[in-house]
């Protein structure tokens, strides 16, 4: 797999579980995240997950969970650009190319375009579409905001999902 410059990629140890709930709670407001398609308020914080370094420091990081045959990226974060995300994807679907891992799926809301961007040019393809269910999250975790890029009202939950094929049959 290709990296961007200098960076190195690495499961998440327990040793790093301190600075992961950290960057959970810069990056999120806490280590709880909450989400239709993950069944309500998640701990990303005592999930698996994957740290992108450069020169020793995080420059990115995924938290997954795998259930049924689907791997749900919960949380990702890239700090640097030049394809840390992207890198990072790449290496959770080598990470759960199992026979029982068919596919990836992660959510975001209506107001990421920037996200939804990126999923689709990574491969994914819209799935489903959760009207207002943001708006029901609110009431499991009131400081998800009103309004969001752009200044655009988020509401909505998009849920993106990206197939993959088994070892041996590539």
């Amino acid at each position: 797999m290709t990296l961007p410059d200098r960076v190195s990629l690495r499961k998440i140890a327990p040793a790093d579980r301190d600075a992961v709930a950290t960057l959970l709670r810069r990056e999120w407001g806490d280590t709880r995240v909450v989400s239709l398609s993950l069944g309500g308020l998640v701990d990303a914080g005592t999930l698996p997950g994957l740290l992108a370094e450069r020169d020793g420091e995080v420059v990115g990081m995924l938290m997954y969970r795998v259930a049924g045959g689907v791997a749900d990226i919960v949380t990702i974060n890239a700090f640097a650009s030049g394809g840390v995300g992207a890198a990072l994807i790449r290496a959770l679907v080598e990470e759960v190319r199992t026979a029982d891992v068919r596919r990836v799926r992660v959510s975001t809301t209506n107001d990421n375009t920037r996200a939804l961007r990126f999923y689709q040019r990574a491969g994914f393809h819209l799935t489903a579409l959760h009207t207002d269910a943001v708006t029901a999250s609110r009431r499991t975790k009131p400081q998800i905001p009103e309004f969001g890029q752009d200044g655009i009202p988020i509401r909505d939950e998009l849920e993106l999902e990206l197939p993959i094929v088994p070892r041996g049959q590539q």
